[in-house]
């Protein structure tokens, strides 16, 4: 199996991620036994004094406060340390950082798991893109211009529900060389946290499948963190990927952060996105000790419980291993040139 997004590297008990945590959702041990051979592993850097309290207004829509801005410099020493950690568990031996499909081939037949390095939100890129050439040499190959706050490079689609995702503008032009150079060397572009005006500004580049590495269905659950169905096409027709999110709030029609949530849930998004689109297109990006899941999955060794609840709705084994496995595979080499 191979997960399409986790925030694991910015827990504060990191140091425990080989040997296993007490809490959280990820650590190598439980991606042993929940079978994940891979996975895109997040740099977050948070805003300061943020409040993650949903206010709930007079007309029903529940929204959390617009995360503020942060600066280059705090967002780039955050996230340097937060990549550091990964490279330090490849340098134990404990992962591989993934750096082309070789890597990812390595450890599906026993190696190391496979670690893409990601950043979530490109604050710690400076607009020349100068830091960017260290970035990409010291192994990240995944990017999201944007998390849900705007920054240089794009405006990230705040929490709200329910809600349209298309809030505020598109890309600007800092975001579009940022995106053409990623794509210049080898750089997946993450479309998850961007609003409806950058994802169409993105498409219409066509600079590589369309990737929305933990996002659900709007005609779901109604939240502006998911796609429409206008979205999910053009993402087929690129040849993109959905990596289905884990995030209550994202699965339930009532956009609630109840962990009292079914399974099967998660289920439904990933068969509508394959009625819509194609099976060929649909991934797990659980966002893993990012945000609220499902009770009766747990952690990252319930992914077997996930994959039942898969059979259980009319996924064929085969089926199982694109969306396990092989469509990441696919995107990723696009992205990579390999």
């Amino acid at each position: 199996m191979f997960d399409g997004h986790n925030d694991a590297l910015t827990r504060e008990d990191h140091a425990l991620l080989a040997s296993g945590r007490a809490g959280g959702h990820l650590d190598l041990p439980r991606m042993r036994a929940g079978g994940l051979r891979g996975g895109i592993f997040s740099v977050f850097t948070p805003s300061p004094n943020e409040s993650w309290e949903p206010v709930t207004g007079p007309d029903g829509v529940s929204a959390v406060e617009l995360a503020a801005p942060i600066g280059q410099p705090w967002a780039a020493a955050h996230a340097s340390a937060a990549a550091g950690r990964l490279l330090a568990l490849e340098r134990a031996g404990h992962v591989r950082v993934a750096r082309a499909v070789a890597d990812l081939d390595a450890a599906r037949e026993g190696g190391p798991p496979a670690a893409v390095l990601h950043l979530e939100g490109a604050e710690a890129i400076d607009p020349s893109l100068e830091s960017l050439e260290l970035w990409h040499a010291a192994g990240l190959r995944s990017l999201g211009p944007v998390w849900s706050r705007p920054n240089a490079f794009g405006y990230g689609v705040p929490f709200v529900s329910p809600s349209s995702p298309d809030i505020g503008p598109g890309l600007p032009a800092a975001g579009r060389r940022l995106v053409a150079r990623c794509a210049e060397l080898g750089i997946l572009v993450d479309v998850s946290h961007l609003n409806a005006a950058g994802f169409w500004d993105l498409a219409r580049l066509e600079l590589g499948p369309l990737v929305a590495s933990h996002s659900a269905v709007h005609a779901i659950s109604p939240a502006s963190r998911n796609l429409l169905d206008e979205q999910l096409e053009e993402i087929g027709r690129s040849g993109g990927i959905v990596g289905i999110v884990f995030a209550c709030a994202f699965l339930r029609p009532d956009c609630a952060d109840d962990p009292d949530t079914p399974l099967a849930l998660i289920a439904e998004h990933a068969r509508y996105v394959a009625e819509r689109i194609g099976v060929e297109h649909v991934g797990l990006g659980s966002d893993f000790d990012g945000t609220t899941i499902p009770a009766a999955l747990g952690d990252a060794s319930g992914i077997p419980r996930l994959l039942e609840e898969f059979s259980q709705i009319g996924f064929s084994d085969d089926e199982l291993r694109a969306i396990g496995w092989e469509n990441w595979r696919r995107v990723l080499g696009d992205w990579w040139r390999a």
